[in-house]
């Protein structure tokens, strides 16, 4: 899964989508991935457990 971002859900726009408020990663589409999660931190971190960096390639 590629290009997920935190994305904050207010109070008001949580009960319009029927979802508790707090951040949410999401894929560039808008659908939520994860979440809610209580800090941005926090769902940066999973993130970055769903997404890991690439790999550095070995040059031989």
């Amino acid at each position: 899964m590629k290009n997920l971002s935190p994305r904050h859900v207010q109070i008001e726009e949580a009960a319009r989508l029927g979802v508790e408020s707090g951040w949410y990663s999401t894929k560039v589409s808008g659908t939520f991935v994860s979440g809610p999660h209580v800090t941005e931190t926090d769902c940066l971190t999973r993130i970055a457990e769903i997404n890991p960096p690439l790999a550095a390639k070995r040059r031989f």
